[in-house]
């Protein structure tokens, strides 16, 4: 049976492993590169083909895969005279990225009087996850659709789960970054209020471990606390204060009270007013500390 041929636009921290998971199970590859070179230089190297503008990328696929920033990407790669969309012909795309829900659900409508499908497939788990191609997906979308493309997102996951209509995967992504990334704010001033009692992060690990408050999250989160390895979570607090930003607009859409996740929204945004978009997660927990009055670490 005839594959189905393969457009990837992001091949950044995740995007990189899973094209190459989607290459290495025999599917034709297209991709389109951004800043970095290295991953489309390997990734043509395993026999991938490299497209210099959405338009070309969609005339090359049946599928899109979408792995950007969030939803103005998505927006701006559909749209316009080089867009997805401008190829003039029938097409999926999966949107891999934390998008906003209210817009990906009013996009899918304006793409499907152009004979193109957008279903939301955000991902759980990392970069390691995504090169092992054992990430966890959250589908939105039609059944039948979602049947065609669960083929490829085999390649790149240990797990899918139907969420319902396109729009409630970028929902339930956004529910699954709260708890994350509240957890993430929260351990910076637990691990800060410990240090400036005379309680050591080291100490801090050995209780939680173990206990009913460990979990994937805070292993790798401490594996920078701790073992001081940057590369431990590789998601940006830029992009922390963008999916809780999109999470707090959710919220005021449905007329809901949302204190808690402010508070979590405003620890990021602290982190990003004082220079740190770049840093990583983990690293909140020094942002914090040293917010404190502590000593910068090494």
């Amino acid at each position: 049976m005839t594959k189905e041929k393969i457009g990837f636009i992001g091949v950044g921290f995740m995007g990189h492993g899973m094209a190459k998971n989607i290459i290495e199970a025999g599917y034709p590859l297209t991709i389109m590169g951004h800043r970095n070179r290295v991953p489309v230089e390997e990734l043509i190297g395993r026999g991938a083909t490299e497209a210099k503008t959405p338009k070309a990328l969609a005339e090359a696929s049946d599928i899109v895969f979408l792995c950007v920033t969030g939803s103005d990407q998505v927006v701006a790669l559909t749209q316009g005279e080089d867009g997805l969309a401008a190829a003039g012909k029938a097409l999926i795309i999966v949107d891999c990225s934390t998008s906003d829900p209210s817009v990906t659900t009013k996009l899918a409508a304006s793409l499907a009087a152009q004979n193109i499908t957008l279903l939301d497939a955000p991902l759980g788990r990392t970069p390691k996850d995504a090169w092992e191609g054992t990430l966890d997906v959250m589908i939105g979308g039609d059944a039948d659709d979602i049947a065609r493309v669960r083929p490829i997102i085999e390649t790149i996951s240990q797990r899918m789960i139907h969420t319902g209509p396109t729009g409630t995967g970028h929902t339930m992504k956004l529910l699954n970054n709260f708890l994350s990334l509240g957890y993430g704010a929260l351990y910076a001033e637990a691990l800060m209020l410990g240090e400036k009692s005379g309680l050591s992060a080291e100490t801090f690990h050995s209780v939680i471990t173990g206990g009913r408050m460990d979990c994937g999250f805070y292993q790798t989160y401490m594996n920078y606390v701790v073992g001081r390895d940057r590369n431990a979570h590789k998601f940006t607090l830029s992009n922390a204060l963008k999916d809780t930003s999109y999470l707090n607009a959710f919220a005021q859409a449905q007329g809901a009270a949302n204190p808690i996740a402010a508070a979590v929204r405003n620890s990021y945004a602290l982190a990003i007013g004082t220079g740190h978009g770049d840093d990583f997660v983990p690293m909140l927990s020094d942002i914090i500390a040293e917010l404190n009055g502590l000593p910068p670490k090494s």
